[in-house]
This record gives C-alpha cells, structure tokens and sequence, in this order.
C-alpha cells in the first residue's frame, strides 16, 4: 500500500532546514547568477516584479537595482530579514513577504515578471508551484527562471548526500527544473517563446577541505544530513563531499574551481 506524501509536512521540515546554518553565505557566492538571469529577461524600470522562493532577496536585489518594483515572497522568515537588510543597505524598495510558492496571496496576472533563482524548485509540489508562476505574471509578461541542472555539480551534491541521508519517498527531485523537458512539461501551454540555455556558476574555493567545510556549515540540507547522522558516519560523508570536489575540480594552480550547470529559461506567458 502506498502512503500520500504529506506535503504539509515536507514543507515544515524544509523552513527548519533553510532557517539553518547560513544561507546568506551561500547566496552571496551565487548571486551573479541572479543578476545575468534578470538581465536576460531584459526587465523594464517600473516594472512590478515577484521574486518567488527569494531566500536573502538575491534575484528581488538585482531587479530592483534595474528600477523596478518588486516583491520577495519566501517561507523562511529568517532567509527574509536578511534579504530585507539587504535591500535597506542600499536603499532599495524591496517589499519583503513570507508566503508559499505553492499559494501565492496575489490575483491573477499581478506582475509583468516572475522570477525565481535556484528557488521554487525546492518547492514539494512543482505542478502547483508552476501553475501559481504562470498564474500571477500577465499575459505578455516574463517568467524568469534559474535552476540547478541533474547532471551537473549541484545535483551530484545532492545525490551524494541522499546516499547518507535519502529524500522523502515519492518526493520529486528538485533538480528536475534544471531539466528542458520537464520545465516545458511543468509551464505547458501558458507560455510561449521559451528560450532554455545552459549556463555554469564556477565556485571557488582554496582546498576541497574548504568546499565541505563550507557546505557543512553553511547549507541547510547538507548541514542538517550532517545532524542526521550518528557520529561515527558522519566523517564518511564529510569524506564524500571531499571527494566530490577533487573529482570536479577544474583549477590547476593549487585551487578549486568547480563548474556546475544550472539552466535558465526566460519565457513569455501568453494569453
């Protein structure tokens, strides 16, 4: 017999896991991506725009610098008094909102943009998630997307931890938003003209020691894999990550350098 995933659940564990270690470290490493993903969806100042899953406000900073009006929605209240920080520090007019990717609190066709970077993929029902981003962007507008891709680096982490700590049964992995095919499936007919490129972020790092060390502290779901485990198996995983960063390694000068693939899609929603 098979039992129904509980999402609500799912969704709790999650805002405990982001809440943790320190993500604002993570999301500085890769904000350059947001900032490419919102030049591609070549934005309009004034433009009303939604950041969805916007964590420390990574994407909602970037298109707010190009004079827009935007709102960050995120679930982790912690993840957004950082990105609110953030935004104050340089004066921008970000409005930060807690809610869920899957619930939007916003009327239909709402924003002239959508956006979300390495984000609503993390979200446990992607049919829901991605009907509500076509829901609340108008017709003609953007859907702006950045997502880690299955076969490259971050999904490879993720495969790595799930051989210590597995996902939740029946849960779709995240990294499937990384995937063409599936995007197109997930966005169906409500959009048009989407344009999917395969992008790499380059993390760098001095030793491949730093990178675990990093993503141990740092990364919720790494940290708390780390948590979940007895003493004894965690210098295992710790000795995976390890590896793992020598294996993509791409420096030759004594660093690490490690690409990882993540895919962009900016499409237009249509009527």
């Amino acid at each position: 017999m098979t039992t129904a995933l509980d999402l609500t659940a799912v969704k709790a564990r999650q805002q405990v896991t982001w809440a943790s270690g320190d993500y604002g470290a993570v999301a500085a490493l890769i904000h350059p991506i947001s900032e490419l993903l919102v030049t591609e969806a070549d934005l309009s100042a004034g433009a009303r725009v939604l950041d969805v899953a916007t964590g420390t406000g990574n994407a909602a900073i970037a298109a707010a610098r190009c004079g827009c009006v935007v709102t960050g929605v995120d679930y982790v209240p912690e993840l957004l008094a950082r990105g609110q920080a953030r935004a104050e520090a340089e004066r921008l007019p970000v409005t930060f909102v807690t809610g869920d990717a899957e619930r939007l609190a916003y009327v239909d066709g709402a924003f002239d943009a959508v956006l979300s970077v390495v984000g609503v993929m993390f979200a446990p029902s992607q049919e829901r998630a991605a009907a509500e981003l076509v829901r609340v962007c108008r017709p003609g507008g953007t859907v702006a997307l950045a997502s880690w891709t299955p076969q490259g680096f971050i999904g490879e982490l993720f495969r790595t931890v799930g051989r210590h700590v597995p996902p939740p049964a029946g849960l779709r992995p995240p990294v499937q938003w990384g995937d063409e095919g599936r995007v197109r499936e997930l966005l169906g007919g409500s959009v048009g003209d989407l344009r999917a490129v395969r992008r790499e972020f380059v993390f760098r790092f001095g030793t491949p020691e730093e990178f675990a060390l990093f993503f141990r502290g740092n990364y919720g779901p790494t940290l708390k894999a780390f948590e979940a485990l007895p003493e004894e198996r965690r210098a295992e995983l710790h000795a995976d990550l390890v590896q793992l960063a020598r294996t993509h390694n791409r420096a030759t000068d004594g660093t690490v350098r490690i690409p990882a693939e993540y895919l962009e899609v900016v499409a237009e929603r249509t009527a």
